[in-house]
């Protein structure tokens, strides 16, 4: 179990990744400086450093913290003892809802290759590989169970997660569906594509 300690560092690393974020979304990695993201906390640029090594540091975390909540959404839905079809309509909506409640957060993860240097790289890949993975899981799962029709499953993949991944590019906190109401959406049309 985890100090009080540790657990006081690990909340305030997440408040300096979602103002990060926040700062990132809105101004463009390469015009954000580590200034302005403390200055949005109240902190000194000094302080930061206690936090995070450096601009390229926060910007990894940042992706790792979704990654890493994404992943966990996947590893509970997948180990449920619950249909394919279940799984796959939870995945989407888990997805989407992550992506609508941290939208600052998804904005930055787009072009991993653009972003990092091999030494990041290799971590956000990894991560990104496993978490595709259990769709390939649950669709698998399902064309064996004959919940699903006979699919390219690489393919189906793809087609989800590109679905799922665009969000980011055109959702408004303001607009007429909530997250909510999206994840319904999503789900009912993307499954859809494979039931028999």
């Amino acid at each position: 179990m985890s100090s009080f300690k540790e657990r006081k560092i690990a909340k305030k690393k997440e408040e300096i990744l979602r103002s990060a974020a926040a700062v990132f979304a809105e101004k463009g990695y390469h015009g954000t400086t580590m200034e302005e993201v403390a200055a949005k906390l109240l902190m000194t640029k000094g302080s930061m450093y206690y936090y995070f090594k450096n601009k390229d540091d926060l910007l990894f975390h940042c992706h790792q913290m979704i990654m890493n909540k994404s992943i966990q959404n996947m590893e509970e839905i997948t180990s449920s003892p619950i249909t394919a079809k279940e799984k796959l309509e939870k995945a989407v909506k888990a997805h989407i809802l992550l992506a609508t409640n941290e939208k600052s957060i998804f904005m930055v993860m787009d072009k991993p290759n653009q972003h990092f240097t091999d030494e990041y790289l290799h971590e956000i890949l990894k991560s990104r590989t496993k978490y595709a993975a259990y769709f390939d899981q649950i669709l698998y799962e399902g064309m064996e169970k004959k919940e699903f029709q006979s699919i390219d499953i690489k393919m189906v993949r793809m087609i989800i997660l590109g679905a799922l991944n665009w969000i980011q590019e055109w959702y408004n906190p303001e607009g007429e569906k909530t997250g909510e109401q999206l994840a319904e959406t999503f789900a009912h049309y993307l499954l859809k594509m494979v039931l028999s």
